[in-house]
C-alpha cells in the first residue's frame, strides 16, 4: 500500500467512526420514546441537539483544521466523541439524552471539517475529487451503517449497548490516528479574512446545495424508519434495513460523483441531484402503503443525495486556499440548517397530520426550487483573491 493510499484510509476510517455517532440515536427513537416517556417532537430534539453544536462548530473547527492541521484537530474531536457517547449508554433521562447529544456535537462538527481538510493538506491535486467521494462515502457508510446494526445490537443486548458500540468505534480509530496517521504538512497561504470568506456569495450557494442534499437526506433518514414501520407496516429490523438505503447507496455515489464532476460538468451533475431527490421525497409523500412504491423512493434518494458531495468541497478549498478548512465549514453549516429544523418539525408535522406525507412533500418542493437556484452558480473554479 502506497502512502497517499494510507492517508486516505486513516481518512476515510475517521470520518466512517464519527458518522457512527452522530445518527446512532435515530433508530433508537421508538425505544428511547418509550423508556423515557417523550413525543416524537421530542425525539426530534435530539437531533438538532447534536447538529446545532455541529453546525456551530464548522467554522471555528475549519480554523483550527487550517491553523494545526486535521490530525491534531481530528484526534482532540474523537476523544470527545468517545467520552460524550459513554455518557448516553448511562443516561438515566430526556434531559440528560440531550445534553449528550449537544455535548457530542462539538465532537462531530470538529471531525468532518479536520477530516476533509487533511486530505487537502496530504494529497496531490489530482487525487482530491476521488479522496474526497470516497471520505464522503466513509461518512454515509458510518451513518447507514447505524441505522442498519443499531436495532440489531439493541435487540439483543439493550439501548445502552448501542452507545457504547459506536463509541467503541472511534475508540479503535483515534488509536489508529494516535499511532500511525501520517502528519501533515502546513503550507503557507495568502491571508484571507473571515468577512470576506463569510460574505462569498458562491459559498452561499454551495451551502444552499448541500442543505438541500446532504441536509434533507439525513432528515428523512431519520424518520424515514418510523414510516416504514407505521404506514408499510415493516418490522422495526426490516424497516432499518431499508431505511439504511437512504444513505448507504450514497456511498457509491459520493464517490462515483467525484469523477462524473469531470463528464457530465458541475451544474449538471447538482440539477439531476437535486432532481432525483425531490421526485424521491415526492414519492414519498403519496399516501399509499406500498412497499415497492417506498422502496423506489428511497433508491431514487439515496443514488441522488451523494452525487454532488465531492464538488462541493473541493470547490470551497478552490475558491478559499488559504482558509479552506473554514470554507468547507461554511458551506457544511448551510446544509446542516435543514437538519437543524428539519427534524422536529417532519416529527411535528406527522403528529398534526397523523401521517409523513406533507413533512416529505415539502421536502420535495425545498429540492425543486434549489434546483432552480443552483443555476447561478458558477460553472467554472474561480480562485478568491483577497
Amino acid at each position: 500500500m502506497n502512502k497517499q493510499t494510507f492517508k486516505l484510509i486513516c481518512a476515510c476510517l475517521a470520518g466512517f467512526a464519527y458518522a457512527a455517532n452522530y445518527t446512532n440515536h435515530a433508530p433508537l427513537a421508538g425505544i428511547l420514546m418509550k423508556q423515557f416517556v417523550f413525543s416524537k417532537m421530542y425525539a426530534g430534539f435530539l437531533t438538532t441537539g447534536i447538529f446545532t453544536t455541529h453546525a456551530l462548530m464548522q467554522i471555528p473547527g475549519g480554523h483550527l483544521a487550517d491553523k494545526y492541521g486535521g490530525k491534531k484537530t481530528l484526534i482532540a474531536a474523537l476523544a470527545i466523541i468517545i467520552i460524550c457517547n459513554a455518557g448516553l449508554a448511562f443516561s438515566t433521562s430526556y434531559n440528560q439524552l440531550l445534553m449528550w447529544k449537544i455535548l457530542v456535537g462539538f465532537g462531530t462538527g470538529i471531525a468532518f471539517v479536520s477530516g476533509s481538510r487533511y486530505l487537502t493538506q496530504v494529497l496531490p491535486q489530482e487525487m482530491l475529487l476521488k479522496g474526497q467521494g470516497f471520505y464522503g462515502a466513509s461518512i454515509l457508510m458510518g451513518s447507514g451503517f447505524v441505522i442498519f446494526a443499531v436495532p440489531r445490537v439493541a435487540q439483543d443486548f439493550g439501548w445502552s449497548i448501542s452507545f457504547l458500540t459506536t463509541a467503541g468505534v472511534a475508540l479503535a480509530v483515534l488509536v489508529l490516528w494516535l499511532t500511525a496517521a501520517p502528519k501533515p504538512e502546513l503550507k503557507p497561504h495568502p491571508h484571507v479574512s473571515l468577512g470576506s470568506l463569510l460574505s462569498h456569495g458562491q459559498l452561499w450557494l454551495l451551502g444552499l446545495v448541500q442543505m438541500s442534499t446532504f441536509g434533507v437526506v439525513l432528515v428523512i433518514g431519520s424518520w424515514v424508519i418510523e414510516m416504514l414501520k407505521v404506514k408499510v407496516g415493516l418490522s422495526p429490523v426490516t424497516a432499518g434495513s431499508i431505511g439504511s438505503l437512504v444513505l448507504l447507496l450514497g456511498i457509491f455515489t459520493r464517490v462515483w460523483g467525484g469523477t462524473l464532476i469531470l463528464k457530465l460538468g458541475y451544474r449538471w451533475l447538482l440539477i439531476l441531484s437535486l432532481f432525483m431527490i425531490g421526485t424521491g421525497a415526492g414519492l414519498l409523500s403519496i399516501t399509499s402503503s406500498s412497499f415497492a412504491l417506498a422502496l423506489t423512493a428511497i433508491v431514487i434518494i439515496g443514488f441522488g443525495a451523494g452525487l454532488p458531495y465531492a464538488a462541493l468541497f473541493n470547490r470551497a478549498v478552490a475558491l478559499f486556499p488559504g482558509r479552506g478548512g473554514a470554507a468547507m465549514g461554511l458551506v457544511n453549516m448551510i446544509g446542516l440548517v435543514m437538519i437543524l429544523a428539519g427534524a422536529p418539525l417532519v416529527g411535528k408535522i406527522a403528529e398534526w397530520t397523523g401521517s409523513f406525507s406533507s413533512a416529505f412533500l415539502s421536502m420535495s418542493i425545498f429540492s425543486f426550487v434549489v434546483m432552480f437556484a443552483s443555476l447561478g452558480i458558477k460553472r467554472e473554479y474561480h480562485q478568491h483573491h483577497s
